[in-house]
């Protein structure tokens, strides 16, 4: 039997992104032994994927008290508050010094495929919350190690699992086999070999980021006279995709609306609504009818597409949608749970966030800036020393901040180290949204923004001169 006492060990962090790197720093200021654990080759690599993003967020509210206390003896110098960084500017002025400072304490090509207590699985009862945690660890050649650590807080995010097209939550028929044709995300249209440039494409979505890829489609780094751009809509009308309009505290993420609604005005953007997503198809013989069977069809009918690789969308009315060329699935992300399966979560059904959070960030109800602070006895699970934090707190929910993260982990740390008094002192004030959503598009890089980071998370591009932010930022 292994012999192990839990307070000796360190609390492990899962993911390596800003709110992971800022709980990392919490901790080290509070003299806590701590690892942190990142899946991607660097620190901050799910940043990285949406580099090219310009966050909604002034350098003023993303970068964390901690972090910026652990970076001054090093030299660092703050970025001008005032002004937007873009998710690569993030990662070279801010988080890479920050995980430098960390140093060997931030494993990368570090997978966590589960977390577990010591010699017991999710049945067993029995002294289970004086074992440690284990968690098995996977490297990049494929090796499982065990790491014996005393607490967890899941700072995973949601990017790496973006929700499919289909309305009940499942891929639709097809959505696999034609992967290379649909884009979960932001174009951008500042890459070599850009599928969307000058193409037929199809935006699913009805959320900030579904405006800014609507902007970036229409911008002249992409849009040409052969281009055709559709906007498809669940709901039955186009209602407040708009956003929120002069009711937003981010006034450029307000205007994001104007400006989509002026490119459908001109005719640069097509409306479809009711469209509900059953079926990717080549254009060939194939159809499929509402309960998405197959019918026969006229094989010559979309010969001349079917040649040229385009395909259609299949709607449950049985709608079709010819001839695109790409897809641009912007339909929000999920949290993974699948490495959590051995301990004890309290999650709400809906929306998989802490049970005890999720009543305040309903997207039905909330936006983000009527969102209540909350801290760690808020996020934390019925496995004693288990946390979310992050956008993994809001589970489906969009509307997350940077800032939101950042006083999250600091309660968690405080919490952590035994000082309950400085973590039940949470204090937070946000700005409104006029309704959910995350990420947005502006032009200029100075000026008046706030800070909802809000998906993906990744999500926001910026294509040529235009400038966007994404879901939760990009947080991974």
């Amino acid at each position: 039997m292994v012999s192990v006492v839990p307070q000796e060990l360190p609390v492990a962090v899962i993911g390596a992104g800003p709110i992971g790197l800022a709980a990392a720093a919490e901790l080290v200021g509070r003299d806590q032994e701590v690892v942190v654990f990142e899946q991607g080759d660097e620190p901050a690599a799910g940043v990285r994927s949406w580099g090219h993003v310009r966050l909604f967020s002034p350098w003023s509210e993303l970068t964390s008290p901690a972090a910026e206390r652990l970076l001054a003896p090093t030299g660092w110098a703050a970025p001008n508050g005032k002004r937007y960084p873009t998710g690569t500017a993030w990662i070279t002025d801010y988080l890479a010094p920050l995980a430098a400072v960390l140093g060997d304490r931030v494993r990368v090509g570090a997978t966590v495929v589960g977390v577990s207590r010591l010699d017991r699985d999710l049945l067993v009862e029995s002294g289970r919350d004086e074992q440690p945690f284990v968690l098995h660890v996977q490297s990049s050649d494929g090796s499982i190690e065990r790491v014996f650590v005393r607490a967890v807080i899941d700072a995973t995010g949601t990017l790496s699992v973006p929700n499919p097209l289909g309305s009940e939550g499942y891929p639709v028929s097809g959505e696999t086999a034609h992967a290379d044709r649909i884009l979960y995300g932001m174009p951008d249209a500042t890459a070599d070999g850009n599928p969307c440039a000058g193409k037929a494409v199809a935006v699913v979505g009805s959320g900030a980021s579904a405006l800014t890829s609507l902007i970036a489609l229409t911008s002249d780094e992409v849009h040409t006279p052969g281009s055709r751009v559709v906007w498809v809509l669940r709901r039955g009308t186009v209602g407040n995709s708009y956003g929120g309009g002069d009711a937003d505290e981010l006034p450029a993420r307000g205007a994001l609306g104007a400006r989509v609604r002026e490119a459908v005005t001109d005719g640069r953007i097509e409306v479809v609504t009711g469209f509900r997503a059953i079926a990717v198809e080549d254009a060939d013989t194939t159809h499929y009818n509402n309960n998405g069977s197959d019918s026969d069809s006229d094989s010559d009918s979309d010969s001349d597409n079917d040649a040229d690789g385009r395909v259609v969308l299949v709607s449950s009315d049985g709608r079709r949608m010819e001839g695109l060329d790409q897809v641009v699935c912007v339909t929000g992300f999920r949290p993974d749970l699948s490495f959590l399966s051995e301990v004890r979560l309290d999650l709400d059904q809906r929306l998989q966030a802490p049970a005890k959070l999720a009543p305040e960030i309903d997207p039905n109800w909330h936006s983000c800036g009527s969102v209540q602070p909350h801290g760690y006895d808020v996020l934390a699970q019925p496995e004693e020393g288990l946390f979310l934090a992050g956008m993994k707190s809001y589970g489906r929910a969009p509307s997350f901040l940077a800032m939101t993260g950042y006083e999250q982990v600091r309660s968690i740390a405080a919490a952590l180290a035994g000082d309950l008094d400085a973590a039940n002192e949470v204090e937070l004030t946000l700005p409104d949204t006029g309704v959910c959503g995350g990420a947005g598009l502006f032009d200029s890089e100075e000026g008046s923004g706030g800070g909802c980071c809000g998906p993906v998370g990744p999500q926001p591009v910026s294509l040529g001169g235009l400038s966007t932010a994404g879901g939760l930022g990009g947080l991974s």
